[in-house]
């Protein structure tokens, strides 16, 4: 096991992390096919504080992530 894959394990479990402990943003799933109240997909949504923190983390982390995998398969 090389570091590349030991960086895409790592990567990967943070990015399952932080994918988890986000906020939902919406009333569910079921809410999404049966046509919720108030379900506009184009709703322009701000986050602040905290929020904005963590998904601009986890788009950070799975950009990188990204990127391993594209190295990972090139290389091999």
């Amino acid at each position: 096991m090389g570091l590349l894959d030991i960086l895409l394990i790592t990567f990967a479990v943070i990015l399952i992390l932080l994918s988890l402990l986000q906020s939902g943003k919406s009333d569910g799933l079921s809410s999404a096919f049966t046509g919720g109240d108030g379900l506009n997909l184009f709703a322009n949504v701000k986050e602040r504080g905290a929020e904005k923190t963590m998904s601009n983390l986890t788009l950070a982390v799975g950009t990188i992530f990204f990127v391993l995998v594209l190295i990972a398969r090139i290389t091999q």
